[in-house]
């Protein structure tokens, strides 16, 4: 089951769960297959979006290329729609609309005042030096300045863009609107980036796996830790869990996986990772097969990389208590059923991951304020903001007798819902 269908199967269990009128849910969620990606769906509060441009650019060497941009809206109830701006060659329209429905559920989980969206440029930045990467970038937003805005629509970074992808996307649209800092978020420190960005989704994590443990009566302490992918989300996991007195046993990235079952140096790991390019030749640990690493014995898996790699091919060898989804949807349907089974917990990735976007939108707040919080007070607000989502999560659980998924799929379609109504969208 790809992450669209998952996403439109969660959202119809949670809909049921709350009781919703069949015609208020049509409303809160668009099949893409339903629509011509150019044409605007527009039901009731929402308006599920396709702007598709074609971006036209000179190569560095005088030759003329083409790529194709869009920007997918699907929700803004409650408030701005939020999601990241990606470029890959082979970008999938049905995970792209996931992905946009999946943020307007996660900010609804964080309790932040946004919407979902998502949208990217096929090509390949490897492929691309830096000034056809800005003249790209640039062109794409003269194309989309219309739909994106402070109160609209505020973009992110995701796969291959940074904060010099916002930059550039910053100084072009506030050529059309006047400086507008708060247009996008994920930006150089200079320009308004918040500080503690970086670490916002690891620490994030790390917020949410105190909370889950602790409901056991456990702590991060003592705890063996298997993660699976070391890019930003999972070596920044690793290093706080680590800081907190966890014990990762084993990591994985795409140049290999490593082991040590008395437990990895984490800055030693962090250093080799940075001068080679992975973790592949780490002499702190034992090499193993990264496809073995989900199965690995531990307490917490940390799942931090690629959708759909915890499926019912490996759900029954998979040895960890707890699974902490700091990716976007590593969990099939069917794995979840043959965990759930097994009575292993698993926290969803629409509240676990939800750091990056809450600090997100600390930045936006700091910009429109006009004024920067220090680094204590962005890690200070994090806390409060994952703390008070797992308990309204827990709360949801409770109240409708169902597991941590459901129970987060059911607040933030609650939340939602409520927001139509009294907004008068409803009819």
């Amino acid at each position: 089951m790809n992450a669209l269908a998952a996403t439109n199967r969660n959202f119809k269990l949670a809909s049921r769960l709350l009781g919703l009128d069949s015609k208020l849910e049509k409303s809160l969620l668009i099949p893409f297959r339903e629509i011509k990606a150019s044409k605007i769906a527009s039901l009731h509060f929402i308006s599920l979006i396709w702007k598709i441009v074609e971006c036209t650019i000179p190569k560095d060497d005088g030759t003329l290329q083409s790529y194709v941009g869009f920007r997918v809206q699907h929700d803004n109830a409650r408030g701005p729609m939020k999601g990241g701006i990606r470029y890959h060659p082979e970008v999938d329209p049905d995970e792209v609309n996931a992905l946009a429905q999946l943020m307007t559920w996660k900010t609804a989980v964080a309790n932040i005042p946004y919407g979902g969206a998502k949208g990217g440029i096929g090509c390949n930045p490897a492929e691309l030096s830096i000034s056809e990467l800005e003249r790209l970038t640039r062109v794409f937003t003269q194309k989309i300045h219309d739909l994106i805005g402070t109160h609209t629509d505020v973009p992110a970074p995701d796969m291959g863009t940074g904060p010099q992808t916002m930059a550039w996307i910053l100084d072009e649209y506030s050529k059309f609107h006047g400086y507008s800092p708060a247009v996008v978020t994920g930006k150089p420190i200079d320009l308004g980036g918040s500080l503690g960005r970086d670490a916002a989704t690891g620490r994030g994590v790390l917020f949410a796996t105190e909370a889950l443990l602790n409901e056991h009566g456990k702590s991060v302490s003592g705890q063996r830790f298997v993660i699976q992918g070391f890019g930003n989300v999972g070596s920044w996991a690793a290093q706080l869990i680590s800081e907190e007195g966890g014990k990762v046993v084993a990591v994985s990235d795409i140049t290999g996986a490593v082991k040590n079952s008395k437990g990895l140096d984490i800055p030693s790991l962090l250093k080799h990772s940075k001068e080679h390019r992975g973790v592949k030749g780490f002499h702190g640990g034992d090499p193993i097969h990264p496809d073995s690493i989900l199965v690995e014995d531990c307490d917490v898996l940390v799942p931090a990389a690629l959708g759909g790699v915890i499926n019912r091919e490996n759900a029954n060898e998979i040895k960890a208590k707890f699974i902490v989804e700091a990716a976007n949807h590593p969990t099939d349907p069917e794995a979840d059923e043959i965990l759930k089974k097994k009575g292993v917990i698993i926290l969803p990735d629409i509240y676990a991951n939800s750091g990056g976007v809450t600090v997100s939108y600390f930045e936006w707040v700091q910009n429109i304020q006009g004024f920067m919080w220090n680094e204590e007070k962005v890690k200070n607000e994090l806390r409060k903001y994952m703390t008070n989502g797992f308990k309204d999560v827990k709360e949801m659980c409770k109240t409708h007798e169902c597991d941590l998924r459901m129970g987060a799929f059911t607040l933030a379609v609650n939340r939602v819902a409520r927001a139509t109504v009294l907004r008068g969208w409803e009819a």
